[in-house]
């Protein structure tokens, strides 16, 4: 059967991601074929809703004495 495939990557490319107008901060979710534009002021400049899923980063630590920035 060709047409049932449970492929996981095919059905996350459908679902909509939650955006959030840079105007008027309401929640727009977008899918990837439709305009990046808000449903409610149409401002085009949207940014991505944070995750809430909790993420781990391993690498180096940063040493906060090396940075070129000097603190008053």
């Amino acid at each position: 059967m060709e047409g049932t495939s449970k492929d996981p990557t095919q059905q996350v490319a459908k679902t909509p991601m939650v955006y959030i107008c840079g105007e008027c901060h309401q929640e727009n979710e977008i899918r990837p074929r439709d305009p990046i534009r808000c449903r409610e002021c149409g401002y085009r400049i949207m940014y991505k809703k944070r995750t809430k899923r909790c993420i781990l980063l391993h690498g180096k630590e940063m040493q906060f004495d090396a940075l070129p920035y000097s603190w008053p």
